[in-house]
Order: structure tokens, then sequence, then C-alpha cells
């Protein structure tokens, strides 16, 4: 399995532990449960959605920079995935 192949993997499980989240929060609702309780599950919700925002990321700048030909491409792909953490991070 590639590198790409298990970030892939890895973030695909993730996302679903993160749906598996928004469902409990959905009946959580439905339930009547606390506000505090949901608000705190939402906030889970949230840091799980930017822990995956920021492995994606990762895994982007490492597949740019291993397949930039020479440090110039690998400096310009920094700066791509840079300006995408300034844009949605």
């Amino acid at each position: 399995m590639t590198s790409k192949e298990e970030h892939q993997r890895n973030l695909i499980a993730r996302l679903r532990r993160v749906e598996g989240q928004i469902r409990g929060i959905q009946g959580m609702i439905e339930k009547g449960a606390e506000c505090e309780a949901v608000a705190q599950q939402l906030a889970a919700a949230r840091r799980a959605l930017d822990r995956s925002f920021y492995e994606m990321i990762a895994c982007s700048m490492e597949m740019e920079i291993q397949q930039a030909p020479n440090v110039s491409a690998a400096r310009q792909a920094g700066t791509q995935v840079g300006k995408l953490l300034a844009k949605y991070g």
C-alpha cells in the first residue's frame, strides 16, 4: 500500500467516525438532551473535522514535495499548501 493510499484510508476512517459523532448528536437533540451536552459533542466533532483537515493538508504537502523534481519546485509546492492553509485553515 502506498503512502497516499494509507493517508486516504486513514482520512476516510476518521471522517466515518465524525459521521457517527454527528448522528449521535442528532439523536441527542431528538431526545431532548441538555444544551451543554450537545455543545460538548458539537465541539468534539468540530475538533475531529479540524484534525481531518490538517491531516489532509499534511498529506498534500508530503505528496507535493515527494513529486517535486527539484528544490525550487518543492518550495513552490510548499507555498501552494501554505495558501490553502491561509484560505481554509
